[in-house]
């Protein structure tokens, strides 16, 4: 395993911003690791990295115990933290070339122009980082994390203040990435996590709360959900008094998501609410739970 976590804890205070948590992330897998905001995703991030200690628990990367060998651990990680920090004066390549001796590779010029390239940095290459949109200094925070060519990449919201083009092109270098190399990342779009995470963990006040594929947390549910559009006005109220009915939820005018019991068809007392009360029903289908709505209710 690239990354294994065993019962960490880490307090700040008397408060436990993570509490007890073990994981494990294999080579040639992406992590989506998920959490509301104070939920312990940096501070996770942080220890694996070596770059806050934890209060309690064990950590391995690449086999290395962190606290032991917490150099080494550094060589073998990637590290994109959240807040992305540059030196805003200095020139993107001219940066990437710093970071490169750091790291004392032997190949610089050749890795530089290799990770500007992959990244899409090479109109924007020769400017000050200070000068360059969110995007492009997001672009610029991915080349320093990968120009080493780490076994394992850490990313912390990094298609934060992307254009969709530019997400597109981040996700597909993430996946391409991840198909070598370990990738843990947090970010707080669902739609990037369904689109390139292999698994992913929740959690929720420090606690892990979740740690499956997203498929299988789809499909892991009580109950049901069904879109519906009637062709007339009709309200929330209405709509839960229908049998098996728990929640409803507006999509647009006359457009419902009605999350039901799986005892019964819901489509069936539905479509029998909807005779009784002269409407029509213009569409009624089985939806596949989005993962946004498990994650609401794991974490609410």
């Amino acid at each position: 395993m690239s990354i294994v976590v065993k019962h960490l804890t880490k307090y700040y205070g008397e408060q436990a911003a993570v509490d007890n948590i073990s994981f494990e992330a294999k080579k040639g897998e992406i992590l989506g690791f998920l959490g509301p905001n104070g939920a312990g995703k940096s501070t996770t991030m942080k220890i694996i990295t070596t770059f806050i200690p934890s209060t309690e628990g064990h950590v391995e990367v690449c086999g290395l115990d962190i606290e032991k060998n917490s150099i080494e651990v550094r060589k073998k990680i990637g590290y994109l933290p959240e807040n992305n920090p540059l030196y805003l004066e200095m020139y993107v390549k001219e940066y990437l070339f710093f970071i490169a001796k750091i790291y004392k590779l032997t190949n610089i010029k050749e890795r530089v122009e290799e990770v500007i390239q992959q990244v899409g940095l090479q109109k924007e290459q020769h400017k000050v980082i200070g000068a360059l949109s969110k995007g492009y200094r997001q672009r610029v925070g991915l080349a320093q994390a990968i120009i080493h060519d780490p076994e394992v990449l850490i990313l912390d919201e990094p298609t934060s203040g992307l254009d969709p083009n530019q997400l597109d092109e981040i996700r597909g270098l993430i996946k391409k990435i991840g198909q070598e190399k370990t990738v843990m990342l947090s970010t707080h779009i669902m739609q990037e996590v369904e689109a390139i995470c292999d698994r992913v963990i929740i959690i929720k006040n420090g606690r892990l709360v979740a740690n499956e594929t997203a498929k299988n947390l789809q499909s892991d549910t009580e109950t049901q959900v069904i879109y519906v559009e009637f062709d007339g006005a009709i309200t929330k109220n209405q709509l839960r008094k229908i049998t098996s009915v728990k929640k409803v939820e507006v999509v647009d005018k006359n457009c419902f998501i009605l999350e039901t019991s799986l005892e019964i068809d819901a489509r069936k007392t539905i479509a029998e609410y909807a005779q009784k009360e002269n409407l029509l029903i213009l569409t009624l289908r089985k939806e596949e739970k989005s993962l946004e709505a498990v994650f609401k209710s794991l974490t609410q």
